[in-house]
């Protein structure tokens, strides 16, 4: 299986290419966003940055990127990934893929970002039954506003807000946690993810 991110250029990929690679698995990054979406198996969206800068390298590919998702294409987006997969944020200009109808909004309470553990609550997802993750590791200033509430297969809460930690459109697949550093948990949901993708 190949395994394709698209390294916007925002963060180190390193614990993301770890718990990607394995036996089954051959990863790759690339910097053009027509060429991430092209000839791979599953599209990997990563996690930190700023929603404008990822949205400005993503634009020259957005249509290619959105319609290679729509064909079926596999998707995993982590943290500002899964921002990516809406229509807009509030943190920045730019369009998103709008694969999830929606807007991204600042996360409300008296600690923003949100830095560490937080519980995943009312998980409803064969992937969150495959690897159940109680508490995973946030770092996020923003969470998602869906349109689509049953696109939402899980939660989590910081301070007075409930936002959106799971959400699902087919074969793409949003987390606003880093997986990658939830510990064993976190990994195993990455593996769980290719696996079903892979049957």
């Amino acid at each position: 299986m190949k395994v394709t991110i698209f390294d916007y250029g925002a963060g180190n990929l390193h614990s993301l290419l770890k718990a990607l690679a394995g036996d089954d698995c051959r990863v790759e990054t690339q910097t053009d966003p027509s060429l991430a979406a092209k000839d791979t198996d599953v599209l990997v969206l990563p996690g930190v940055g700023a929603f404008g800068h990822a949205a400005a390298r993503l634009a020259p590919g957005r249509d290619a990127v959105r319609a290679a998702i729509d064909a079926g294409l596999p998707c995993l987006g982590i943290c500002l990934g899964m921002q990516l997969l809406f229509d807009a944020s509030d943190e920045g200009p730019g369009i998103g893929l709008g694969v999830f109808p929606g807007r991204v909004r600042k996360l409300e309470g008296e600690r923003v970002p949100q830095i560490g553990w937080n519980t995943i609550e009312n998980a409803l997802d064969p992937l969150l039954d495959a690897a159940p993750l109680p508490i995973a590791y946030y770092a996020n200033s923003y969470v998602c506003d869906p349109i689509d509430i049953p696109s939402v297969r899980a939660w989590s809460t910081h301070g007075s807000t409930t936002f959106p930690a799971f959400v699902r459109a087919e074969r793409t697949v949003g987390v606003q946690f880093h997986p990658e550093k939830s510990s064993r948990s976190g990994v195993e949901l990455i593996r769980a993810f290719l696996r079903e993708v892979g049957s």
